[in-house]
């Protein structure tokens, strides 16, 4: 049986957070039980930026022409 192999993750990304926001992602995890706090930042991230580049994709019609 192969493994299945995962890319290494070697590129870092940081970012500041204020007191408020940091009380809320703190708060967040712990409702939900989450221990894997870079995997879901990780995943929240890539999910919103997916979800925008899969709306911003370009179409052969315009909204507009579209809904006639």
């Amino acid at each position: 049986m192969e493994k299945k192999q995962h890319p290494v993750r070697n590129e870092r990304y940081s970012f500041l957070v204020n007191c408020d926001e940091k009380q809320a992602i703190e708060n967040y995890l712990r409702k939900y039980k989450i221990k894997n706090r870079s995997r879901w930042m990780r995943e929240t991230l890539m999910t919103f930026i997916i979800r925008n580049l899969d709306q911003d994709y370009p179409t052969l019609f315009n909204e507009q022409e579209m809904r006639r």
